[in-house]
């Protein structure tokens, strides 16, 4: 039985985690890493503690939805004991970015901005769809609810980055992320990511190819979190039997 620790438990898709494990046979939830206070109760055979060495050392494997400093020190903590890690937060800066790559040396790491199967095969679309259509206008629009804190989304980012590299762009160059007063015609290779944030919105994604005469809208509309917790436990399950190494959710999923 492979023992997960659940790192972020208190979040929205922590406790999502903790429960969604509970309906598991090859899982079982070992640990939980608290920050703060913990506002709900678990199963008497459920470690819970806000020791980092502790919950690393009591997890065959560990979920993490978290804030891009706490991911910091789980990852500076797995460095000294290498545990599989499955990561959906976002939002990293390049030092983290550059820890994590640094950590899957160590050890197998799966990272996703989406844990959705949904999102995975939408990000494969964006990369057909760009290729395909050249002379298209790329526009992005994120929507997400008003508690969310990075902006634009690590999902948009992702599909960002997809449509540029299959036109060879650098996204960096050609990224577009407002527009306000007097600022000219549109360039040709700019790929635009707005983000929207109100109320309780899960996640909604789309991708938009425009051209005159015609254009195209790839959307994807996320309604509960459980998808992305169900993602994450699909992800774990399938890293466990990985070598060292930095994979994607696409990995995981066979869609590469």
């Amino acid at each position: 039985m492979l023992k997960i620790g659940v790192f972020g438990a208190t979040g929205r898709v922590g406790r999502l985690l903790i429960e969604d494990i509970k309906h598991e046979t090859q899982i079982t939830l070992s640990c939980v890493h608290v920050c703060d206070t913990l506002d709900f109760s678990l199963d008497p055979s459920v470690l819970a503690t806000n020791d980092m060495t502790t919950f690393v050392n009591a997890s065959d494997l560990i979920i993490d939805f978290s804030t891009p400093e706490a991911t910091q020190q789980l990852l500076e903590a797995a460095l000294k004991n290498p545990t599989p890690l499955v990561i959906g937060t976002t939002g990293f800066s390049v030092h983290q970015m550059n820890l994590l790559k640094e950590a899957s040396e160590k050890m197998p790491i799966l990272y996703a901005t989406n844990m959705s199967l949904g999102v995975a095969l939408l990000n494969r679309l964006v990369q057909m769809a760009s290729a395909t259509l050249k002379g298209f206008d790329i526009e992005i629009v994120e929507q997400h609810h008003r508690h969310k804190k990075d902006a634009p989304s690590g999902t948009a980012l992702t599909l960002a980055e997809s449509a540029a590299s299959a036109r060879n762009l650098d996204l960096d160059s050609v990224r577009v992320s407002g527009r306000n007063g007097i600022i000219g015609e549109r360039s040709s290779d700019e790929i635009a990511v707005m983000a929207l944030r109100g109320g309780d919105i899960v996640g909604r994604h789309t991708v938009g190819f425009y051209n005159d005469g015609e254009f195209i809208e790839l959307n994807h509309t996320a309604t509960s979190r459980n998808t992305f917790s169900k993602g994450a436990i699909r992800a774990a399950k399938w890293l466990q039997s990985q070598s060292n190494g930095l994979y994607s959710i696409t990995d995981c999923l066979e869609l590469n």
